[in-house]
C-alpha cells in the first residue's frame, strides 16, 4: 500500500459492480408522430443505479486545514481537510484513513484531542481560513473511540469553529472559538464552553453580531487562565471588512466565566482586525500575539497602527510590539497562526504564505527556506507538547511531519483535491478533465489498464491509474478544462490568478504537450480595484464551446478559429460603484496606498506601494 490512501473520491468516476450488464445494442427508436405530446419524464431506476459504486482515480489532493496529534505517541496524527473529511494514521504518515466519510459535512476547521484520554477527539467545522471561496461546517464532532465513530454534538449554526481547546484533566470541559458564517449579522459567535462534554452549550464571550471568535487558547499550566481574539469581519460577494471596534484580545482568569478585555500598556490604540494567539508551556507569563493593523495606512479616513508581532512577557498585562514584518501572517484573514516550543518559551512558529520562526522571541525572525519547509500556504501547526522536536503542519499542499525540529519534513499528500470542475472527452477511454484549488489543471484516463501498483493517490491492484497518467493541461486552479468536441487533443483550460487576473484562457496541444495564452486582454490588473478594470471576472468564469461549432467558444468574447475574438457585449453590472473598490482589510488593502511586502534575494523589509486589493486574483 503506498503512502497515500485511495478511499476517498477526488476525482471519481461511477462502475458498474459485478455481474451488472450495460451493453447490448440500443433497441430500434420508434418514429415519432407529427406534433406528438411530450414524452412524460423518464423513471429513474434506483435499483439500478443502486449497483453503482466510486472508484477514485486522481489527481492526487492537497488543502489540509487543521492538524492534531497525540502527546507522547509519535506514530498517531489526524489531519483535517477544508473538504475532505478527517483523515488518520498510526504509523507515523505512511499510511492515511479516513475516518469521517459518513458524516453531512466534511469541511473541517479545527482538531482537538484530549490530553487525559487519546480516545477523545474533537472537530469543529467549518473554514476558518477566509478568502472568497470557502466552505461552512454544521457545528462541533465528539469521538470517545479515536476517531472510529463521530457524535454530532452541537453548535450548528456557528458556521466556522477555528480553534478547539481541552481541559487538561477533564476532558468534557472544552472551549470552541466560533467564527460565524461571517456573510452577515449573525448571533452564533463568540467563545462557547461545555463543562458535559458537550451535551450543553454556554457563549461564555460575545461581542456582537458581526464580530465572532477568530482564536482561543489556554494557559498549559494553569486551565483556569485563557486569552481569546475576537475578530470584526463581514463577508460580501463584492468584498471584505476585516477588523474595527469589535476585534479585541480578551482574558479570563475563572475558566471562562468571565472576561476582560486588554487595551493599552502596549496594545495598538486604534482598531484593528484578525489576531493569533499563543502561550509558552515553559514559561506561561510569555504570550504572542500576531495582530492585523492598517501598517500606519488610513482605512476608511482613519489612521491605523503599525505591527505585527507583540509579545508580553508578564502574562498580559504589559506589551510591546517585537516586529513588523508582515511576512509574518501575510494575508492575514488567510492565514495568522503563531505556535510555540514547549520547551523554549523564545523559539516560535509562524504560519503564513511562507513559513517564518524566530528563536529569540520574535526580535528577529528567519523565513525558512522552501525546501526545508512543510510547504507552502501554512495554516495550522502541532507541537508535542512532551517533545518538542515533534511537529505536524496542514497547508495547501499537503500534510507534513517533522521529528527533528523541523530540520527536514516528511510531505504526504491526501485523496482530498478540490476540484471545481469535471469534464471528459469523446475518446475510448475517455479522458477526464478538471481544475484543482492550490494545485495546475489535470488531464488523465479513466482507465489506465494498468495492473499493479501506482495511482492517483496510491494502493495497489488492477486498475489502478499512476500518477504519471496525470498531468496539467494549462490555464489554472479556478476554472474549466474543456476539450475540443471533434478533436480531443486540443484543450481549452481557463482560470483566475494571473494575466487579468480573471481571464485567464489557455488552448493546449496534446500531441506537443505545449499551450497558448489566448486570454482576453493580456494586462496584469493585480491591485487594481474592479472600477478601473477593462474587463472582469468572477473567479470560475464560465467556458464552453459551442456545440454547433467547436471554433467557437463562449466567455465574455467569442474565438473565431482559435485565433480571432470578437465581443459579444458590453460590461453589464450593476454598476454600483461602492461594489467596484478594494476589500477594506486592514494592512492589506487600501486605494492608492496599501504596501506590499517584497522578498527577493535576501531583502527582508523592502516595500513598495502598490494599488488596491493585494491579493485579488493571486493564487490562493
Amino acid at each position: 500500500m503506498f503512502r497515500v490512501a485511495s478511499l476517498a473520491a477526488v476525482l471519481t468516476v461511477l462502475i458498474p459492480l459485478p455481474g451488472h450488464t450495460q451493453g447490448g445494442r440500443r433497441p430500434a427508436r420508434t418514429a415519432r408522430p407529427a406534433h406528438a405530446p411530450a414524452a412524460a419524464a423518464p423513471v429513474v431506476d434506483t435499483v439500478t443505479f443502486s449497483q453503482l459504486r466510486y472508484r477514485y482515480i486522481g489527481p492526487v489532493g492537497n488543502r489540509v486545514a487543521a492538524v492534531a496529534g497525540v502527546a507522547g505517541d509519535a506514530s498517531t496524527y489526524y489531519a483535517g481537510a477544508a473538504s475532505g473529511g478527517i483523515w488518520k494514521t498510526t504509523d507515523g504518515g505512511i499510511h492515511w484513513q479516513p475516518i469521517f466519510d459518513d458524516q453531512p459535512v466534511q469541511s473541517i476547521g479545527a482538531l482537538a484531542v484530549a490530553p487525559s484520554d487519546a480516545n477523545v477527539v474533537w472537530a469543529g467545522t467549518g473554514e476558518a481560513w477566509i478568502r472568497s471561496h470557502i466552505s461552512i461546517g454544521n457545528g462541533i464532532y465528539k469521538s470517545t473511540d479515536a476517531g472510529k465513530t463521530w457524535q454530532h454534538v452541537g453548535l450548528d449554526l456557528t458556521g466556522r469553529i477555528g480553534r478547539v481547546v481541552i481541559h487538561p484533566t477533564n476532558p468534557d470541559i472544552v472551549y470552541a472559538a466560533a467564527l460565524g458564517h461571517s456573510y452577515g449579522p449573525q448571533q452564533e459567535r463568540g467563545v462557547y464552553r461545555t463543562m458535559d462534554g458537550g451535551e450543553t452549550w454556554e457563549r461564555v464571550l460575545f461581542v456582537d453580531e458581526n464580530t465572532g471568535a477568530a482564536d482561543v487558547v489556554m494557559d498549559p499550566n494553569n486551565p483556569r487562565i485563557l486569552f481569546a481574539a475576537m475578530w470584526q469581519l463581514v463577508i460580501h460577494t463584492w468584498g471584505r471588512e476585516s477588523g474595527g471596534p469589535g476585534s479585541g484580545i480578551y482574558v479570563s482568569k475563572d475558566g471562562g466565566t468571565t472576561w476582560k478585555k486588554l487595551t493599552g500598556n502596549g496594545l495598538p490604540a486604534k482598531p484593528f482586525g484578525k489576531v493569533g494567539l499563543a502561550i509558552s508551556r515553559s514559561n506561561s507569563s510569555r504570550i504572542y500575539a500576531l495582530i492585523e493593523t492598517g501598517d500606519g495606512v488610513p482605512a476608511h479616513g482613519q489612521d491605523t497602527d503599525r505591527g505585527e508581532l507583540w509579545r508580553s512577557d508578564d502574562g498580559g498585562e504589559n506589551w510591546r510590539v517585537v516586529s513588523y514584518d508582515r511576512q509574518l501572517s501575510c494575508r492575514q484573514p488567510y492565514y495568522t497562526r503563531v505556535a510555540v516550543a514547549p520547551d523554549r518559551d523564545n523559539e516560535a512558529y509562524f504560519l503564513c504564505a511562507a513559513f517564518s520562526k524566530t528563536l529569540d522571541g520574535g526580535e528577529t525572525t528567519t523565513n525558512v527556506p522552501f525546501p526545508q519547509s512543510p510547504g507552502g500556504d501554512n495554516h495550522d501547526m502541532w507541537i508535542d507538547p512532551t517533545d518538542g522536536n515533534r511537529m505536524v503542519v496542514g497547508n495547501d499542499g499537503q500534510v507534513a511531519i517533522s521529528t527533528n525540529r523541523g530540520r527536514s519534513w516528511d510531505r504526504v499528500q491526501l485523496p482530498i483535491a478540490q476540484m471545481y470542475h469535471a469534464t471528459v472527452d469523446n475518446q475510448i477511454p475517455y479522458y477526464v478533465m478538471g481544475n484543482r484549488q492550490d494545485g495546475p489543471s489535470s488531464r488523465g484516463p479513466s482507465n489506465s489498464k494498468i495492473g499493479g501498483f501506482g495511482g492517483g493517490g496510491g494502493g495497489g491492484g488492477t486498475g489502478i491509474i499512476p500518477r504519471g497518467e496525470w498531468h496539467s493541461v494549462g490555464g489554472g486552479e479556478s476554472g474549466w478544462a474543456t476539450p475540443d468536441p471533434t478533436d480531443p487533443n486540443i484543450i481549452w483550460s481557463s482560470a483566475s490568478g494571473s494575466g487579468s487576473v480573471g481571464g485567464i484562457v489557455v488552448r493546449y496541444d496534446e500531441r506537443t504537450r505545449q499551450a497558448q495564452n489566448v486570454e482576453i486582454w493580456p494586462q496584469s490588473t493585480i491591485g487594481f480595484p474592479a472600477a478601473d478594470v477593462k474587463y472582469r471576472f468572477v473567479w470560475t468564469m464560465p467556458l464552453t464551446i459551442s456545440p454547433h461549432d467547436h471554433n467557437r467558444s463562449r466567455q465574455p468574447v467569442r474565438p473565431h478559429d482559435d485565433r480571432r475574438r470578437q465581443e459579444l457585449a458590453g460590461d453589464q453590472p450593476r454598476s454600483d460603484a461602492q461594489r467596484q473598490e478594494q476589500a477594506a482589510d486592514l494592512g492589506r488593502a487600501h486605494p492608492g496606498q496599501h504596501r506590499r511586502r517584497v522578498r527577493r534575494r535576501g531583502v527582508r523589509d523592502r516595500r513598495v506601494p502598490t494599488q488596491g486589493r493585494a491579493d485579488l486574483g493571486r493564487h490562493e
